[in-house]
C-alpha cells in the first residue's frame, strides 16, 4: 500500500472555557490506495477532504488514527513522507517576490535534481501549462491563473512516485485543464506514479479515476469504481412526454418499466414523466412501443446514463455541482 489509513481523525477546536467549540472534521476515516492507482476523493464544501490530504502529507497532525504514506509513519518521520511525495495544495505555493524561473529551480534543487535535469524540466512543464515566456517574472505580478499553473508545474517538477492533487485544476481554462491531465496521464504511465485527487470536476473523476471514495461529514459513505458507484442507482433515467390527455394512459405503462414501479410525472404541455430502469437504452423502444400499441403518442423520450453527481445525490441528499 502506497497509503494505508486506519482510523484516521482530526478535531478543530475553537473558543475557550464554556464557550469551546470543538468540529470533527474528519471522523475515523479508513482509506487504502495501492501502488499505481489513481483515486479521486468527491465530497462537498466542508466535507473533509482536504483536511484527509493535509493529515497524509504530514501538514497537519491527526487527533488520532494512523497513516502510512509511502512506507512511512505520517507522525513519526514527517520529512521522510515529504521526500517521497508531491503536494499541489488548494492555495498558492510560490514566494510573491520571487521569479518564476527561480521558484522551479529551487523546487528541483530541493529535490535533489541537477541543474541540468532541472531546467530541462521547468522547461518542458512552463510549456504544457502555457507559462512560457514568464520565467523572470516575479510570482506577484502573474494573475491568479497563472500562479494556479506555476503551483502545479512545481509540484510536478521533481516526477514524484504519489502525487497529491487538491482540486488542482480549478480555474483554469478547458484548454490547460486538458494540458495537465494529458501530462500526468504521462508521468504515471512513465513512473506507475500513484495519484490522489480531489475535483469537483465529475468528468475528471469520472474518466481519470479507477477508483472514487466520497466523504461526507467527515466519513467514507463509499467506495468503489465510477461504473460501480453507478450502478447503485439501479438503472438508466429514462423520460419521456405525452399530451395531458393520453397520461392517464401512459402511467402505469411506465410504471411497468420503472425500478421498483416508481415514476416521477410532473404535469405541464406535455406530461413529463421519469424513471428508473436498467438497460434503459436496450428497454426505451420496447416502452415507446408499449404505448404506441396503446394509442399514447409520445412527444419526446430520451435515456441518460447515472452521472456520478447522481450517485452523491443519491448517497446523501445533496448536490456535488451544488459546489461549483
Amino acid at each position: 500500500m502506497m497509503i494505508d489509513a486506519q482510523q484516521l481523525t482530526r478535531h478543530f477546536t475553537s473558543g475557550s472555557g464554556k464557550k469551546t467549540t470543538v468540529v470533527e472534521a474528519v471522523r475515523e476515516l479508513d482509506l487504502q490506495v495501492a501502488e499505481g492507482e489513481l483515486v479521486a476523493i468527491l465530497g462537498p464544501n466542508g466535507a473533509g477532504k482536504s483536511t484527509t490530504l493535509r493529515m497524509l502529507t504530514t501538514l497537519l497532525p491527526p487527533t488520532s488514527g494512523s497513516a502510512r504514506v509511502a512506507g512511512v509513519d505520517v507522525t513519526v518521520d514527517p520529512a521522510a513522507v515529504r521526500q517521497r511525495i508531491g503536494y499541489i495544495g488548494q492555495g498558492n505555493g510560490a514566494g510573491h517576490s520571487y521569479r518564476v524561473d527561480d521558484e522551479l529551480h529551487m523546487q528541483g534543487r530541493f529535490y535533489g535534481l541537477g541543474k541540468a535535469e532541472t531546467k530541462a524540466k521547468a522547461a518542458q512543464l512552463m510549456e504544457v501549462l502555457d507559462l512560457d515566456g514568464l520565467s523572470k517574472r516575479k510570482v506577484s505580478t502573474l494573475s491568479g491563473g497563472q500562479r494556479r499553473r506555476l503551483d502545479i508545474a512545481m509540484g510536478l517538477l521533481h516526477e514524484p512516485n504519489l502525487l497529491f492533487l487538491d482540486e488542482p485544476s480549478t480555474g483554469m481554462d478547458p484548454q490547460n485543464r486538458a494540458n495537465l491531465w494529458d501530462h500526468v496521464r504521462k508521468i504515471r504511465a512513465e513512473r506507475g506514479s500513484t495519484i490522489v485527487l480531489t475535483t469537483h470536476y465529475l468528468d475528471e473523476a469520472d474518466t481519470m479515476a479507477e477508483r472514487v471514495v466520497v466523504i461526507d461529514e467527515g466519513r467514507v459513505i463509499a467506495d468503489d469504481t465510477p461504473e460501480r458507484l453507478k450502478v447503485i442507482l439501479g438503472g438508466d433515467r429514462i423520460a419521456f412526454g405525452v399530451d395531458i390527455s393520453q397520461a392517464s394512459a401512459a402511467e402505469p405503462i411506465a410504471r411497468s418499466y420503472a425500478r421498483d414501479g416508481e415514476v416521477e410525472r410532473t404535469d405541464g404541455d406535455p406530461v413529463r414523466f421519469a424513471l428508473r430502469s436498467e438497460a434503459g437504452s436496450a428497454r426505451l423502444p420496447r416502452l415507446l412501443a408499449d404505448l404506441d400499441h396503446a394509442g399514447v403518442d409520445v412527444r419526446f423520450a430520451a435515456v441518460n446514463e447515472p452521472t456520478l453527481d447522481d450517485v452523491f445525490l443519491n448517497l446523501t441528499g445533496r448536490s456535488l455541482r451544488e459546489n461549483d
